[in-house]
């Protein structure tokens, strides 16, 4: 398949190719109760965790059920720095692009997660055993420890919404910077 119709551009830091920035477009209503399109660009808030990685926020939620107030100017809930968790409550809204041969680290969050691979393939490594998924496959994370692994020749980008859940009491997960309480439980 030729990097043109595999939605792929070339790349100098892997040689198999990156995706396009990902437009993002997020709805309101205006103050008559109209409802429009409010942002709608690229999404522009994006980590660089390890080499070829790229992990862009999309939105985050801080509370349930969430804010959707009408009104043309909205906080940019996507333009919020926060860690891999979500604030408590909350949620979060990524897509993750790996490139082939990314170190997988091994993690947990306190969460309950919607895993939808978009291209490539990605590999889920739990503590005693693996799932392979393909794009247009879904995986529903309950709090598992895990790394993402992209053993394939082509970048992966995958889509995970991450939903604040309650703790389950084992090992060290990981907690964003507004997860604990302040007598250090959430």
């Amino acid at each position: 398949m030729s990097s043109a119709s595999s939605g792929l551009s070339s790349s100098s830091d892997n040689g198999a190719g990156k995706f396009p920035p990902i437009r993002r477009v997020v709805t309101g209503h205006d103050a008559a109760g109209v409802a429009k399109a409010l942002i709608d660009g690229p999404a522009t808030n994006a980590k660089y965790p390890a080499s070829g990685t790229v992990s862009t926020l999309m939105w985050c939620t801080d509370q349930m059920p969430t804010d959707i107030a009408i009104g043309m100017n909205p906080e940019d809930m996507g333009a919020r720095i926060i860690g891999t968790a979500p604030p408590a409550h909350g949620s979060r809204f990524c897509v993750i692009d790996f490139p082939p041969g990314a170190p997988a680290i091994m993690h947990r969050t306190e969460t309950l997660d919607y895993v939808i691979v978009l291209a490539g393939e990605i590999d889920m490594d739990m503590d005693d055993s693996t799932v392979r998924l393909k794009a247009g496959e879904i995986l529903i994370q309950r709090g598992t420890n895990h790394a993402w692994a992209n053993r394939g020749t082509v970048p992966a980008r995958v889509a995970f919404v991450l939903l604040d859940a309650n703790p389950l009491g084992i090992g060290q997960p990981v907690q964003g910077a507004h997860n604990a309480s302040a007598d250090g439980h959430r």
